[in-house]
């Protein structure tokens, strides 16, 4: 990823958060059969959804970054809570599929702004 990318998603980070947020709340709170079609297993839809919502905060890293992360792993267990009662199936194996991908993000959000910072020196 070109250092112009992760400068983008630094200054861009709140409205892509929004953008993803909204994203997964809506295609988790969806009728299942409303659902297209997609390839790999839905533990791997959850892990790549979270560790995308995690990226540009982890990245940018505004005041209380931490607290927005935790904000997302307890939203995305409220979300498995809520799921039963729109005819979806909340599971706690996609809860930690959740976190996992919260954790990654994360992680390689601090690594990109590491490596930008070795190549801009």
């Amino acid at each position: 990823m070109k250092i112009d990318a992760i400068n983008t998603i630094q200054k861009n980070w709140f409205i892509i958060s929004i953008i993803t947020f909204t994203s997964i709340t809506v295609l988790s709170l969806v009728q299942p059969e409303e659902l297209a079609d997609a390839p790999g297993s839905d533990k791997t839809h959850h892990f790549i959804s979270y560790a995308v919502l995690a990226f540009p905060a982890s990245l940018r890293r505004p005041s209380g970054w931490k607290y927005l992360i935790l904000f997302f792993a307890f939203y995305s267990g409220l979300i498995e809570a809520i799921q039963p009662y729109v005819n979806r199936q909340g599971e706690w194996l996609d809860f930690i599929a959740n976190i996992s991908g919260l954790l990654l993000g994360s992680i390689l959000a601090l690594w990109a702004r590491e490596l930008t910072a070795k190549i801009s020196d």
